[in-house]
C-alpha cells in the first residue's frame, strides 16, 4: 500500500466509526504524527438513523458522509478504502486486500456486528441492519411486500407479506416498530387506498420482561404504552428458536409466519485476525486497560464497540453505542501526544450523557442521571441531539428539513425500490 513516507510516527487507524472518526479528527490538529485510516466503505455512518432509511423516512445520503471530506486540509492525514485482513503485531504490519502498511501505532476501531447467536437459518433468511446497504434491502423489501400483496389473491400469502417481525425490544427495534406503525397509519393508506390495512401486522419479540432494557423501568413502561397505541403487538420473554424464512419459531406456543423477520436482537464484537484469542473477551471484544491500549500491546489500542475497558459500574464493560466510542477516540488522542512526548498517560473516565429512544411522531423516552422524562419534550431532546451529532452541515440541514416535512405533511418522501432486494428464499 503507498503512503508518504515521513519522519513522524505513524498511527494507522481501522475504522471510519465514531471512535475511529473523533480520534482521527482530535489527532490530526496536533501535527504530531502520520495518521493513515483505513476503512471497506468510503464513508461514515451515523448508525442511531438507519432505521429511518428502512423506513423511507430519509435517504441514505443523509446520514452517510464522506471520509475523505472529514480529513481536508488536514497535513499528513490520509485515507486509504481497503478491507484489513491481519495483523502482525511483532513487525508492526497490516495486511489489508490492497496490500500492506506498517504502524508505529495502531487503532482498532471496526465496531461491532450482528450478532444471530449461531443460528445459521437466522443468518441465512432474517434481514439486518448495521449498514446502510441492509437499511435500504429492508427498506425494498418492505415496499416490495406491500406491491406484492396488493395483487395476491392468497390470503394466507398476504397475511404472510404484510407481517412484520422484528426481533429484539433494545432502542433500535422499539424506534423501527414506531417507524413501521407510523407508516403503516399515516402513508400507506394514501399510497394504497384499496388495502385492508387490519392484514398489516407488526410484531415486536423481546427476551427479557420489558422493551429497552438497558434503561430505567419508567423509560419502559412508556415505550411500551406508546408502541401499543400504535398498534405494535409486544411479545415479551420471548425467544426466536429458528426462522426458515416463512415461520418464526420460538421458545413458547408463538408461531408468526412471515415473510420479513428483522433482527435487532444485539451485537458482537469484530476484531481483526492475528492477535489471538487470548486478547478476546465475552462478546468478542478486546480486552484493553484504562489507557484502551490492548494486553500485552503497549503500541496497539482498541476504542468503541470493539474494546472492553472494566471500570466501576462498568465491570462488563462501557454500552455499546456512540458515546463511548466518542468519548474514547477523543481522549485517546490526547494519549497518543502523551505518549510520543514522554508524558504520563491520564486513565479514561466514561462520562454517562443519558439514553434515549423515539417511538414515533411527539414520542420518545429519556433516561439523565437526575430522572427519566418522556412525550414531546423528550421527542425534541432526541431530535437536537441526533442532529447535532450527525457529521456534516448539509447533513444536519437535509435531515433537519425532512423531519419538518414528514411532520407536517404526514408523509415520508423516500418510498423509492432502487435497488430491489433478491431474498435468498424467492
Amino acid at each position: 500500500m503507498i503512503v508518504p513516507q515521513t519522519n513522524l510516527p505513524r498511527v494507522v487507524v481501522v475504522g471510519g466509526g465514531f471512535g475511529g472518526l473523533h480520534l482521527v479528527k482530535e489527532l490530526s490538529k496536533t501535527n504530531n504524527f502520520q495518521i493513515v485510516m483505513l476503512d471497506k466503505h468510503n464513508y461514515h455512518t451515523f448508525q442511531p438513523l438507519l432505521y429511518q432509511v428502512s423506513t423511507s423516512g430519509l435517504e441514505p445520503d443523509s446520514i452517510a458522509y464522506p471520509l475523505r471530506k472529514t480529513i481536508i486540509n488536514t497535513p499528513n492525514t490520509y485515507f486509504r478504502l481497503a478491507q484489513v485482513e491481519t495483523v502482525d503485531a511483532r513487525h508492526k504490519t497490516l495486511k489489508t486486500n490492497k496490500g500492506s502498511i506498517n504502524f508505529d501505532y495502531l487503532v482498532i476501531a471496526t465496531g461491532s456486528k450482528t450478532n444471530y447467536f449461531g443460528n445459521e437459518n437466522i443468518a441465512k433468511h432474517a434481514m439486518f441492519m448495521k449498514t446502510v446497504p441492509q437499511a435500504l434491502n429492508i427498506r425494498s423489501l418492505i415496499l416490495e411486500n406491500l406491491e406484492q400483496a396488493i395483487i395476491t389473491s392468497n390470503l394466507e400469502k398476504r397475511k404472510s407479506l404484510l407481517n412484520f417481525v422484528i426481533v429484539g425490544g433494545g432502542p433500535t427495534g422499539v424506534e423501527l416498530c414506531g417507524a413501521l406503525a407510523e407508516l403503516k397509519r399515516g402513508v400507506i393508506p394514501k399510497d394504497y387506498p384499496d388495502m385492508n390495512m387490519d392484514e398489516m401486522q407488526i410484531h415486536l419479540l423481546e427476551g427479557a420482561d420489558r422493551v429497552l432494557p438497558p434503561m430505567s423501568k419508567k423509560a419502559s413502561k412508556d415505550a411500551q404504552i406508546f408502541l401499543e397505541n400504535l398498534g405494535v403487538q409486544i411479545h415479551l420473554e420471548t425467544l426466536v428458536k429458528d426462522y426458515d424464512g416463512k415461520q418464526v419459531i420460538t421458545n413458547n406456543s408463538l408461531r408468526l409466519e412471515t415473510d420479513t423477520l428483522i433482527w435487532s436482537a444485539g451485537v458482537t464484537g469484530n476484531p481483526i485476525p492475528g492477535l489471538g484469542d487470548e486478547v478476546l473477551v465475552k462478546g468478542n471484544r478486546y480486552k484493553v486497560n484504562h489507557f484502551n491500549q490492548i494486553e500485552g500491546h503497549e503500541s496497539i489500542f482498541a476504542i468503541g464497540d470493539i474494546a472492553q475497558m472494566s471500570a466501576e459500574g462498568y465491570e462488563n464493560g462501557h454500552p455499546m453505542v456512540a458515546q463511548p466510542a466518542i468519548q474514547q477516540g477523543e481522549h485517546l488522542a490526547k494519549n497518543l501526544v502523551n505518549l510520543v512526548k514522554a508524558k504520563t498517560l491520564i486513565p479514561f473516565k466514561y462520562r454517562d450523557k443519558g439514553t434515549m429512544a423515539t417511538i414515533g411522531r411527539n414520542k420518545a423516552v429519556v433516561d439523565l442521571k437526575k430522572g427519566s422524562f418522556s412525550g414531546f419534550f423528550a421527542w425534541l431532546v432526541w431530535m437536537f441531539v441526533h442532529l447535532w451529532f450527525l457529521v456534516g452541515f448539509r447533513n444536519r440541514i437535509v435531515t433537519f428539513f425532512n423531519w419538518v416535512y414528514a411532520y407536517i405533511s404526514f408523509d415520508k418522501a423516500a418510498r423509492l425500490i432502487i435497488r430491489p432486494f433478491k431474498s435468498v428464499k424467492k
